[in-house]
């Protein structure tokens, strides 16, 4: 039966054009979220897992290069939940300037808007005019960009199968008027003193804003977006290390069933627990794997260290590996502003040190990959 809560389904035009488009009601929900026993113990685990990677992440060196990668993982699994067919070596391909495809712009783009966003809220609010920003770098020179990027949808769009027309939708969201109206309400709504938690509130921030869906592509990874921004503004996380998309992709039917159920019904409370849930599973993940990268980068600096080698040239190696763990000589030479030789007997020395290992027979063009470090990355991306 339908719910009020979130809203209602309203008909829209007449005839054989008619059409019932939702009208979601503005947060906080009214009644009230329920926080009862299960929720708050989702809660309190939630935010000390999220003390615990925090605390991880301020132990490491070099954090810029660690939050550089994850930034990547994070564009490419949410990338994934809508479809997009690449893979992490694609992303990390030292010749991706001249490889590049539809999918892993898709990916590159992904990545622009969220260093975008992080360097404009040293000036700007979370807002609107900033996600209207970050969507213009998200469809730049792809499918969508006849789209209206960095605009607000000025027609009725739809979530449906592909290629379906609206008569086929799954979902409606909002018409033009009241989408616009949604979207004022919402950017309020961040920026409220309501005393709600955190992550419960940016639960509610994202539901809304995908139920909303102002733009005409893009929606679902703009919405992802958010939640890792929201995480450092609110110092949840000192970085946007945390990859939610890593529970949601594995778990993507779920996602979008319950995100239905509260439009539907306004089970808001059953939504939180699974967003809940997936804050949970992904900062243990996170942890885990920077504890393992924390410790493989110790494991390969203690083998250089006990070599015979030009030891700063094999260190400063190391860390261009941790930004690019895939490489070849020419370019990492050019990068390093080293000599092709100096680099190739670099190289060559991690390779006999089993840091490296070639991953082609090619006489010429010959590639490398930092494999311990990239079996922690590739979890869950392929």
């Amino acid at each position: 039966m339908e719910s009020l809560r979130a809203g209602q389904y309203r008909n829209q035009l007449h005839g054989e054009m008619a059409y019932k488009a939702f009208h979601p009601a503005p947060l906080p929900p009214d009644p009230p979220i329920v926080v009862d026993t299960e929720m708050l113990f989702l809660l309190g685990k939630a935010n000390r897992l999220l003390g615990q990677l925090s605390g991880a992440i301020k132990q490491i060196p070099d954090i810029d290069l660690f939050v550089a990668m994850y930034v990547r993982k994070e564009a490419l699994l949410s990338s994934q939940i809508e479809g997009t067919q690449a893979t992490l070596d694609d992303i990390l391909d030292p010749d991706i300037d001249s490889n590049t495809n539809q999918d892993i712009g898709e990916v590159l783009n992904y990545i622009k808007a969220m260093q975008l966003a992080q360097e404009r809220l040293n000036d700007l609010p979370l807002c609107n005019r900033l996600l209207k920003e970050m969507h213009l770098v998200l469809m730049e020179g792809l499918r969508g960009e006849e789209q209206s990027p960095g605009e607000f949808r000025r027609s009725q769009n739809w979530i449906g199968p592909a290629g379906g027309s609206l008569k086929e939708a799954v979902f409606i969201p909002p018409p033009k008027d009241v989408m616009e109206i949604a979207m004022s309400d919402l950017e309020r709504f961040m920026h409220e003193d309501d005393g709600l938690d955190p992550l419960l509130k940016i639960g509610l921030i994202h539901y809304q804003f995908e139920t909303i869906h102002p733009f005409l592509d893009g929606n679902g990874r703009l919405g992802r977006m958010l939640i890792s921004l929201w995480m450092t503004l609110q110092d949840l996380l000192p970085e946007p290390i945390l990859y939610i998309s890593y529970y949601l992709k594995r778990n993507r039917a779920e996602y979008y069933d319950r995100l239905m159920d509260v439009r539907n019904k306004g089970h808001f409370e059953q939504w939180l627990m699974f967003f809940l849930r997936a804050i949970i599973a992904s900062a243990e993940d996170a942890y885990e794997s920077v504890v393992a990268i924390h410790q493989i980068r110790q494991d390969s600096l203690a083998i250089i260290e006990g070599t015979q080698g030009r030891k700063k040239t094999l260190s400063r190696l190391l860390r261009y590996l941790e930004k690019n763990p895939i490489v070849e000589i020419p370019r990492t030479a050019k990068d390093l502003d080293l000599s092709y030789n100096t680099v190739a007997d670099a190289i060559n020395q991690l390779v006999e040190l089993e840091i490296l290992r070639q991953t082609n027979t090619n006489k010429r063009n010959r590639r490398y990959a930092y494999s311990s470090y990239l079996a922690v990355l590739r979890k869950e991306t392929i």
